[in-house]
């Protein structure tokens, strides 16, 4: 090969590098072992995984903390069909993802080739843009569209196509496409919108503010944190908005969760949509003034109708807006009846979770196991949580002081995110301990990348939450009894499987424990340690 042609497999780990990417998820076998060497060969690091959805997971999350698109590579057929996991989560999350699959010769189209899918039609309805280049030359040009469509606007999931006779295919480097690197553009609101949300802000008696995931994903904290401290409104984070304001701010309503949605006669949502999360708006007052920001007009008045449509990029809006206010929403705060009761339901409600800390009795409860690993956590922990029982709890448990270290189902309510976000999480935040608390269902998923964390060096905590079960499990007599009757429930899994082995197998270090004290002492020597 002359020195003037490259491989499209070349072509494309160079378009992946002009538009800023560092690392690329994915697993290898025809026909894209070309393009991982390619991209090896770029400097671009390439996490091998052990499962499609595990690797399609860790660019879904890598693209929800870096806010550039994660790019996910896997072998076509059933490697794509796997990998619609992480796609549609990022889809439905809004989060940005380029997924790149191989595919068999164009030549065989349609005659029955190895792993033969119409992989950009199955992809389209779940990305923002699903395409082929229509030659070698032209791949840069899709990867830019596909980047663009993925970033710009409300993020989501883009899908490219890749034969394998274009893999292996040549092309001048003068009949390359030439493309700029992608560079989102932001707006602000319309400030007449802006004068009229802040009519209704100043008019409020009791106003609440609650924070999605979106603001998180906008990186939008300074500005929301300048405008809770001058409007002074309670705030209530969603599961995966909390840190954007430091859950220690003395407006933090989520210990009154119920009495806040109920009280408040305006609210104001910031890159959260109304969705279950939110109860569809149910538990909404049925009075209350709605104003919401988003970045897509397509979600405004989904569920609630809205009083005041905000259109534009969270950070730029909010500092509109903070801008606008005269100040806080009353002249003392503090004594507001609103705010007020809000604290005292807030104390209340936190002395019956913290007697549930201390709850002695054997097996563990969830919130003691939760309390002693939380005694732990340094305060800079990326946390992932993922399992139902597991899941649901530990968000009443756990506080964040920083935006985007709190990882879990978040609106796809998936499983198996586990571990491929622990990765994700831990090579974004490499000076951080990123701790994942998984359910053993949960667990189950992705339990084999314990050897790809291994394989990068990657010093994650896993903690496997064992209750024998999905939901709820059996004890060893109460399971052995149901066997022998034929009647095991549908949510029963083996007791008292030892999963620290798991690690053990791959080269990590693993711990049994059945008491606080045991937990305790385990959690520690885990984050002391230098590997898995």
């Amino acid at each position: 090969m002359s020195d003037n042609k490259l491989t499209g497999a070349q072509v494309l780990a160079q378009s992946l590098k002009q538009q800023g990417v560092t690392v690329v998820f994915g697993i290898v076998g025809i026909p894209v072992v070309d393009v991982a060497e390619a991209i090896q060969a770029e400097g671009i690091k390439f996490i091998s995984f052990r499962n499609e959805q595990s690797c399609s997971y860790a660019a879904s999350a890598w693209g929800y903390l870096s806010q550039k698109p994660g790019v996910c590579l896997v072998v076509s057929g059933p490697g794509v069909v796997h990998a619609l996991a992480g796609l549609v989560n990022s889809q439905v999350n809004t989060w940005p993802l380029v997924l790149i699959g191989g595919s068999c010769e164009t030549s065989l189209e349609g005659a029955g080739a190895f792993q033969e899918c119409l992989q950009v039609e199955m992809c389209r309805p779940y990305t923002k843009y699903s395409a082929r280049p229509p030659s070698v030359g032209l791949i840069p040009a899709v990867v830019e569209r596909a980047f663009r469509h993925s970033v710009v606007g409300r993020p989501g999931a883009a899908y490219v196509d890749l034969p394998a006779d274009f893999i292996q295919g040549f092309v001048e480097k003068d009949q390359m496409a030439v493309v700029p690197a992608v560079r989102p553009t932001f707006a602000q609101a319309d400030p007449e919108d802006i004068k009229q949300a802040v009519e209704v802000l100043m008019d409020a008696k009791s106003p609440l503010i609650i924070i999605g995931k979106g603001a998180a994903y906008a990186r939008a904290e300074d500005e929301i944190r300048q405008f809770v401290d001058k409007y002074q409104a309670p705030f209530l984070p969603t599961p995966m908005g909390k840190g954007v304001v430091p859950d220690m701010h003395p407006r933090n309503a989520s210990s009154a969760r119920s009495s806040a949605l109920k009280g408040a006669d305006v609210i104001l949502l910031l890159g959260a949509r109304v969705n279950w999360i939110l109860h569809f708006g149910k538990r909404f007052n049925s009075k209350a003034k709605i104003i919401q920001i988003d970045v897509h007009p397509e979600e405004f008045g989904v569920n609630v109708p809205i009083d005041v449509a905000l259109q534009g990029h969270l950070p730029l809006v909010i500092r509109q807006l903070t801008h606008a206010i005269p100040g806080a929403f009353t002249q003392s705060p503090d004594t507001n009846q609103f705010v007020s009761s809000l604290v005292q339901h807030s104390t209340i409600n936190a002395a019956k979770q913290e007697a549930k800390y201390h709850n002695d009795s054997l097996p563990m409860t969830y919130h003691r196991a939760f309390y002693e690993i939380k005694l732990k956590l340094p305060k800079d922990v990326v946390l992932i949580s993922e399992g139902a029982n597991t899941m649901d709890i530990a968000r009443t448990v756990y506080d964040f002081q920083l935006p985007r270290r709190r990882l879990d189902c978040a609106t796809f309510a998936n499983m198996g995110v586990g571990l491929g976000f622990a990765i994700a999480a831990q090579l974004h935040y490499p000076d951080s301990h990123v701790v994942a608390i998984v359910g053993d269902s949960a667990f189950g998923f992705s339990a084999m990348e314990l050897e790809t964390a291994v394989r990068c060096h990657l010093p994650l905590v896993i903690i496997v939450i064992n209750n024998n079960g999905i939901y709820f499990g059996l004890d060893k007599d109460e399971y052995d009894t149901l066997e022998q009757q034929g009647n095991l429930p549908a949510t029963a899994l083996t007791p008292d499987i030892r999963y620290e082995m798991f690690a053990e197998a791959v080269g990590g270090k693993g711990y049994l424990v059945k008491t606080p004290e045991e937990l305790a002492t385990a959690v520690q020597q885990a984050l002391d340690y230098k590997g898995l």
